[in-house]
Formats: C-alpha cells, sequence, structure tokens
C-alpha cells in the first residue's frame, strides 16, 4: 500500500446476497488533485483525505475516480431535533462502465420491504463512512472508524430513505 494512504473502516452494503460488513476504505491525502475549490470544501474532502469508496464498488467505470460515484450526508435520523456528533456519509456508484444501470442493492431491498421503489433504489455496492468535526470546529473535518455498532443507525436511515434522484 502507498505510504500515503490510510484506511478507516467503513460499513459497506454489498448489492448481492452478502451481509453488510466493515471494509478498510482507503484514503489518500489531498494534493490539489480535485478540479475546483468548491469540491475541495464538499464534505468527504474536508478532513483533507479523498476517500476512495470506488475500490469496492463492481461494475463502476474505472478510471474517472471520484467522478464515478456520488455521497449522500446522514446527519439525522427522522424525528432527531439535534443533529449526530458524528454524522455519516453513504457513497454510492453513479457511472457504470458499460453504460448500464448498476444492480439494485437487494440488502437494502430487504431493509426497506414496502417501503421499495425500485425506481429510486439504492443501486450497486454501497460504503458508509463516520466523520466528526475537526479540531479546528470544521464539520466533517476529520474521519474516523465506522463499526457495526453503528449498523442499526444506517440501517434505520436507509429503511426510510429513498436514493437521492
Amino acid at each position: 500500500m502507498d505510504p500515503g494512504m490510510t484506511t478507516f473502516d467503513a460499513i459497506m452494503f454489498p448489492a448481492d446476497d452478502r451481509p453488510p460488513h466493515v471494509v478498510p476504505l482507503m484514503t489518500s491525502p489531498i494534493t490539489g488533485a480535485l478540479p475546483a475549490p468548491a469540491a475541495r470544501s464538499a464534505e468527504p474532502y474536508r478532513c483533507g483525505r479523498a476517500p476512495h469508496p470506488e475500490v469496492y464498488m463492481d461494475y463502476i467505470a474505472d478510471q474517472l475516480g471520484s467522478q464515478a460515484w456520488c455521497f449522500h450526508l446522514v446527519e439525522a435520523l427522522d424525528g432527531m431535533i439535534q443533529k449526530f456528533a458524528t454524522p455519516y456519509i453513504v457513497f454510492y456508484p453513479v457511472v457504470s462502465r458499460d453504460g448500464m444501470p448498476f444492480p439494485v442493492n437487494k440488502c437494502i431491498r430487504e431493509i426497506q420491504r414496502d417501503r421499495f421503489d425500485e425506481a429510486r433504489a439504492w443501486r450497486g455496492n454501497l460504503l458508509v463512512a463516520k466523520y466528526r468535526d475537526g479540531k479546528d470546529g470544521v464539520k466533517y473535518g476529520a474521519m474516523m472508524d465506522a463499526s457495526m455498532a453503528d449498523f442499526p443507525i444506517i440501517k434505520n436511515y436507509l429503511s426510510t430513505h429513498l436514493a437521492p434522484s
């Protein structure tokens, strides 16, 4: 592994029949590789590291890097008055290598049960990373390890939220 690469544990929700599990999410230092200052201020990059969830995303376009996936913030559950002190970011694939849609995520389909909507289904392998505020107070200023203890919170969120459109 590259000496600049650091890993943080993240929860993977595979699209196939495997159960959710913890995987090491690789990150690399940001060295100006992101195209615009606005991109560098986006939540996943505020910690000064670029996450690489594409490593775990089957059928994703190979040479696009972070342009082949998007992210969705999980800052609170429905009914919560305050946001999480340690919010989550869900990374999901958007550009496949062959232009075909990603397969529906079977795990999340089971979690959503009656709420499942094929048109707004989560597709492909999802990775969920955990963040906290940085020492300087910057929101999403530091990445931290997630664990299966975080699974019930993410499961609750995904049970009531369809994929971003």
